[in-house]
């Protein structure tokens, strides 16, 4: 997206063999460093067993907890990419600073899941819509959405306040939109469509259908919920998703996501393109997930 996204604005078509494509893929790459040093220290937080299907990197045989250090040299990578490719770009501290900002962000959002949720002590009177926004927003919304297409507006030199302002405020909803369909297709989608088991119920995560359940349950219900949400065991899984189909939660989501995708689609269409923004960015990336399936 941080290709797509300088194409658009600048109006050119990068070649892959181009110097030009490079420099951009490099924040693109960046990007994927960061993403990767979050969750190799997610997993190790967690203690998770497996990351897309295959052991978590600390589990690897020889590798244990060097995976601690082995997270924050993908991190410094990103620093000394920047340096080496960028030190005399105009924008060279505009990038460093707005990888910094979002990492940041990005630990605040990972430390409110910890606290709120941890896998050994259930408690759902610990969770909210409030708590759960604020999560996805700084967890996932920042480093995922807002932070590939600010990183073309800095490069493409189109980063005024008012672009970047825009952008985050519609990449940052969309973001949260996005978290909002994983936790709705870790609930209802079929495995083998999705591509993986999910796993939010077992391991207590504090997600969009949990806390629309705990809005609508009756007294009967809520105890249904506290004794399987959270438990290492499918019998209990089977119960919790059984309610959510009771709860008529899918239909919850549907209305959900016609309304974001409405509320979405009017703020791109009032995008205003005078300091070279182009509405075409965010239409690229509404449409990678509307309706997504997996």
């Amino acid at each position: 997206m941080v290709i797509r996204s300088y194409e658009i604005l600048t109006g050119e078509k990068l070649e892959p063999s181009s110097p030009e494509y490079t420099r951009v893929a490099l924040l693109g790459w960046m990007i994927e460093l960061l993403q990767a040093f979050f969750l190799v220290s997610d997993d190790i937080m967690d203690s998770s067993k497996t990351r897309r299907g295959k052991p978590c990197h600390y589990l690897r045989p020889g590798v244990g907890m060097i995976a601690i250090n082995d997270a924050f040299m993908l991190e410094s990578m990103i620093y000394s990419l920047l340096k080496k490719h960028f030190k005399s770009h105009p924008a060279y501290t505009d990038l460093l600073e707005l990888f910094h900002d979002i990492t940041l962000e990005t630990e605040f959002g990972q430390l409110l899941d910890l606290i709120t949720a941890p896998e050994d002590s259930v408690n759902l009177n610990n969770f909210s819509m409030e708590k759960y926004t604020f999560i996805v927003i700084y967890k996932t919304a920042f480093y995922s959405f807002y932070l590939p297409v600010a990183l073309a507006l800095h490069y493409a030199g189109k980063a005024t306040p008012s672009n970047l302002k825009q952008a985050h405020d519609i990449l940052i909803p969309m973001g949260e939109y996005f978290q909002v369909q994983d936790d709705y297709l870790d609930g209802f989608q079929d495995p083998e469509i999705l591509g993986k088991i999910g796993t939010d119920i077992q391991d207590n995560k504090c997600s969009w259908l949990v806390n629309q359940a705990l809005k609508l349950v009756t007294p009967q219900q809520r105890e249904i919920l506290d004794k399987n949400y959270g438990r290492k065991d499918d019998a209990a899984e089977a119960e919790v998703k059984k309610l959510y189909k009771e709860l008529k939660l899918d239909e919850t989501y549907h209305k959900y996501e016609d309304r974001m995708a409405d509320e979405l689609q009017h703020q791109i269409n009032d995008v205003d393109e005078s300091e070279g923004l182009k509405k075409g960015v965010f239409e690229a990336f509404f449409k990678k997930i509307y309706k997504r399936q997996k």
